[in-house]
């Protein structure tokens, strides 16, 4: 049973993301590297108060939609109302997405599709190399230890 609520979690990640770049992969520019951003902006594809404002929209919708989700999967499924049990989920499912995120989405999505070449930025590198994937989700791995605390909390507060 938790295998398939790690890939529903997983797959809600991917649909918010495909949400996010619903009207092409400009419209997800805040997503690449610098560089990409400034040749992007520099060359009329957006403006960074474009960029900035869908970065705001979107990362609230994200990080509420995917709490909420996640405090329901522990709360309700799972009928979980101790820290521990619900600390525990949450860090599984966190450090899972995490992983899915640089290893599916960054390298396999981003880094074999056409849909995230933007016009006239094709020669920037913009796909993570295995290092960098490593490096970042090393460094989420531990943050997400402390945001397993924050979800265990509500899911005890609410439950």
């Amino acid at each position: 049973m938790i295998a398939l609520e790690l890939i529903l979690y997983c797959l809600l990640f991917t649909m918010m993301v495909r949400y996010a770049v619903r009207g092409g992969a400009i419209d997800g520019l805040y997503f690449y590297p610098k560089i990409v951003q400034e040749r992007a902006i520099e060359i009329g594809l957006t403006t960074k108060e474009v960029m900035q404002r869908k970065k705001k929209i979107f990362m609230t919708e994200f990080y509420i939609i995917m709490l909420v989700a996640l405090v329901l999967i522990i709360g309700v499924l799972h009928r979980v109302s101790d820290f521990k049990t619900a600390y525990l989920l949450a860090l599984l499912f966190l450090e899972v997405m995490n992983w899915y995120d640089g290893i599916v989405i960054d390298k396999i999505w981003v880094g074999h599709s056409k849909f995230w070449i933007l016009a006239g930025c094709e020669e920037l590198p913009f796909v993570q190399t295995w290092k960098q994937v490593l490096k970042k989700r090393g460094l989420l791995t531990l943050i997400w230890i402390v945001g397993a605390v924050i979800v265990a909390e509500i899911v005890t507060l609410i439950f």
